[in-house]
């Protein structure tokens, strides 16, 4: 299965807003949360957070989190939008 990576720089105060906006699109498969220096604070696969009893308490956790650091890397992993069209030959 083919997957895109992209990192997005998040400010703290921003980063719990990111995420729920992260987690309402349909491409998103994991979001891995790291700290100025690289190291990964969370990693939560969207499938399982999508459900609503998960979302509230996690991104209460990420508002918990934002007030330690202030600049935070989000890795998005996605699945492409229209896997057959990656495959195909031009």
């Amino acid at each position: 299965m083919e997957r895109i990576c992209e990192e997005l720089k998040v400010v703290g105060k921003d980063l719990a807003e990111k995420v729920k906006a992260l987690i309402h699109e349909g491409n998103v498969r994991r979001l891995i949360i790291r700290d100025e220096k690289g190291h990964t604070f969370m990693e939560i696969p969207v499938t399982i957070a999508a459900v609503g009893a998960i979302v509230a308490p996690l991104l209460a956790a990420l508002g918990a989190l934002a007030g330690m650091v202030a600049h935070f890397t989000v890795v998005v992993e996605r699945t492409p939008e229209h896997p057959s069209e990656a495959q195909s030959p031009q």
